[in-house]
């Protein structure tokens, strides 16, 4: 069921179509309904997605590829430091209650077309940021062309849909830093096919892992042609994984965890202001050796000049 159509009049409200937020649905526009709760959480240590406690999946694990997270990627002083740098920039109203600022070229994505416009690169700020990720070994060669801040407030309703990041003009790792806030990045799939589910058994440390190996290249999102005699098929589209994301944290999505999985924010996981700075890579075809290379490396410049404003 989709939530009621907005009309955008809301004071700060950057809401069209579908979309709505508290500032424009009012009290004459029921609320949203609640989306599904998540039945699952991404464990970082195991790679398993485990099946919440008080869940029918509790018990129950899979295997879930393609997210690296890593806490504290930055200090409490470096935080200040940024979003003071952040505020004093405009913010502009976005959708879903949300506010943005762009930096990155122009883009047309239905009819793919791209320029730079008035890009001028990435913010000052980022270039630490950047250099910091140079250490992260699922990062090695990663170059931002584009940076989104998005801030969210609970006063405003702030959520954003499940989605699929562009495909055409960014690449595979998506990379963002999550600031000011604990939250939860929900993951869901609208795939027609099944995941298979392992039992699993709790560790002294209260950790959950499989009860024995898993079968050789089970991936989330495939259903094996040979099951193991304990494990269990479930629907792709009945399972919902929570990814906690803690303050000054780093997550990086790739692989099947950024083209296999929608990936959404919920209102209810927006209780205090958070502020998400995202990085996208160039797609192969704006890289060396594709189609429009010589575009992507002119933006390449402008980003990595970080002499950047918001577009």
């Amino acid at each position: 069921m989709e939530p009621p159509a907005s009309s955008g009049g809301g004071p700060g409200c950057g809401c069209k179509g579908i979309r709505s937020c508290l500032l424009c649905e009012g009290p004459a526009q029921p609320a949203p309904p609640r989306q599904g709760e998540d039945n699952f959480t991404y464990c970082p240590s195991t790679g398993l997605a485990v099946g919440n406690e008080h869940s029918e999946f509790a018990g129950w694990a899979f295997p879930f590829p393609g997210v690296f997270l890593m806490e504290e990627f930055i200090s409490e002083e470096e935080e200040s430091e940024i979003v003071e740098l952040m505020d004093r920039d405009e913010w502009k109203p976005s959708q879903s209650g949300r506010r943005k600022q762009d930096y990155g070229p122009k883009v047309n994505f239905k009819k793919q077309r791209l320029k730079a416009g008035s890009f001028s690169g990435l913010p000052s700020f980022s270039k630490k940021i950047v250099a910091q990720m140079e250490a992260c070994s699922v990062l090695g060669g990663f170059s931002p062309v584009e940076q989104c801040n998005l801030d969210y407030r609970p006063e405003r309703g702030s959520a954003i849909d499940p989605h699929f990041d562009d495909c055409w003009l960014w690449g595979e790792r998506l990379v963002t830093l999550n600031l000011l806030s604990q939250t939860v990045l929900s993951m869901s799939c609208d795939s027609e096919g099944s995941i298979q589910l392992f039992p699993t058994s709790t560790k002294e440390n209260g950790e959950r892992s499989p009860q024995g190996p898993l079968p050789a290249g089970s991936k989330a999102g495939q259903e094996g042609s040979e099951c193991l005699e304990s494990a269990r098929l479930v629907p792709c589209r009945e399972v919902r994984v929570g990814i906690a994301l803690a303050r000054r944290s780093l997550l990086v999505l790739r692989g099947a965890a950024r083209y296999g999985w929608k990936h959404s924010i919920h209102r209810r996981h927006i209780r205090r202001r958070r502020l998400g700075i995202t990085f996208r890579e160039l797609s192969a075809e704006f890289s060396p050796g594709g189609a429009q290379e010589e575009l992507g490396r002119e933006l390449l410049a402008i980003a990595l000049s970080f002499q950047g404003r918001p577009v």
